[in-house]
């Protein structure tokens, strides 16, 4: 294997690796997400018959929400301290 070719391979990679970071902290995926787990709970819980399904489902959604808010900060506080 040459040396340029390991070289575009290392750069190719690295861009599908920020791309993947992009993704993981980009607010799309983070409201994508709050719609799925507002549907799934509202579906559970209509599938067994909880009084206003819809209505209880906003709030595991939202915290399900605050928890991928929070990740970035707890993740920074456990870095500094592996170092």
């Amino acid at each position: 294997m040459n040396i340029e070719k390991e070289i575009r391979d290392l750069k190719d990679r690295n861009k599908q690796v920020e791309l993947n970071k992009g993704w993981e902290i980009s607010y799309t995926r983070r409201i994508i997400l709050l719609i799925l787990t507002y549907l799934a709970v509202g579906a559970y819980l209509a599938a067994i018959q909880i009084e206003n399904p819809w209505q209880s489902a906003i709030v595991p959604a939202v915290a399900f929400m605050l928890s991928t808010l929070t990740l970035p900060f707890f993740k920074a506080i456990w870095s500094r301290l592996q170092n």
